[in-house]
């Protein structure tokens, strides 16, 4: 059933949550037969109807049995059980390509169902999902990690690029490094946002949060392209400002403090060992990093 270039294939998408649908929509695009998905709630109904017209919502069993190709996109959490239930009652049929799309886990969690002679594969989208047209267009942009046996890999490629995206290998033992870098990169910034947003409401700045996105938007392009280590460094040798900072964050924001004094803490580590940091102002920024919440004096 399966070639080296997927065909046209009946797909399941287990669920219609944001991502799910999305690419479920994607694999339509790319002339795949989404015949059936899996949602329980209003939120998932909505996403059926605008991205996925037509398709019936099933429970999960019966949604499996119609398909080729099932697309597990449910939450890390879930995930394992999720193959080891539909292991139990026999769901799985020979032959059919089972994809999830969780960043944490390689083909290791699918391993109950290979009794049962599925191919499974691994294939993340490295991008944050809203679950509207909006990912389509952003999909050209994603990069998809791809773990699967080498006689798989062209599948897994080949879905990635009919989807929109570019395939990257990674291997199974990196995976909980993959996760972790993923997680690292975007898990937290919405704290960092709605601090900062705070922040700006705090001080009577209007409009903060698109204040925010040029900002965010352009220094993130620039750490993307070049790393920036100078404007971190410059950062960091003046310690004055650093110093007014974290005492005004302690004064009216002790949560974005300590955020703020641990990213500080991380950049001063990383710079010091690339030998970055100028002696003289060291120790004092040594001292800063280091002193209890309103003890930053000089």
């Amino acid at each position: 059933m399966a070639s080296q270039r997927p065909a046209r294939l009946d797909v399941a998408v287990i669920s219609a949550g944001r991502v799910g649908s999305v690419l479920g929509a994607a694999l339509t695009a790319a002339g795949h037969r989404v015949v059936a998905t899996s949602g329980v709630s209003d939120a998932s109904q909505r996403r059926v109807r605008t991205l996925l017209p037509g398709v019936p919502l099933l429970p999960v069993e019966e949604a499996v049995a119609r398909a080729e190709l099932v697309l597990l996109a449910v939450p890390d959490a879930a995930l394992a059980d999720l193959v080891v239930g539909l292991t139990r009652v026999a769901a799985w049929q020979a032959g059919q390509i089972v994809v999830h799309t969780s960043p944490r886990y390689g083909t290791q969690v699918l391993e109950p169902a290979l009794a049962a002679h599925v191919l499974p594969i691994a294939l993340h989208p490295a991008m944050h999902f809203s679950g509207t047209p909006t990912d389509l267009e952003r999909l050209p942009d994603a990069r998809f990690a791809v773990t699967c046996a080498a006689a798989l890999r062209p599948i897994g490629e080949a879905l990635a690029i009919e989807m929109g995206g570019e395939p990257v290998c990674v291997t199974e033992s990196a995976r909980p490094r993959y996760a972790a870098a993923v997680s690292h990169a975007a898990g937290h910034l919405s704290v960092v946002v709605d601090q900062a947003a705070e922040l700006l409401a705090d001080a009577d700045v209007g409009g903060s949060r698109r204040l925010l996105a040029t900002l965010m938007l352009t220094a993130l392009e620039s750490a993307l392209r070049e790393g920036d280590d100078g404007g971190r460094v410059a950062a960091l040798s003046d310690v004055s400002a650093l110093r007014a900072d974290l005492e005004t964050l302690h004064a009216c924001a002790p949560d974005s403090r300590a955020v703020h004094l641990a990213m500080a803490r991380a950049t001063a580590a990383r710079a010091m060992a690339a030998g970055r940091l100028a002696a003289p102002a060291l120790d004092e920024l040594l001292d800063l990093l280091t002193a209890p919440p309103g003890h930053s004096a000089p």
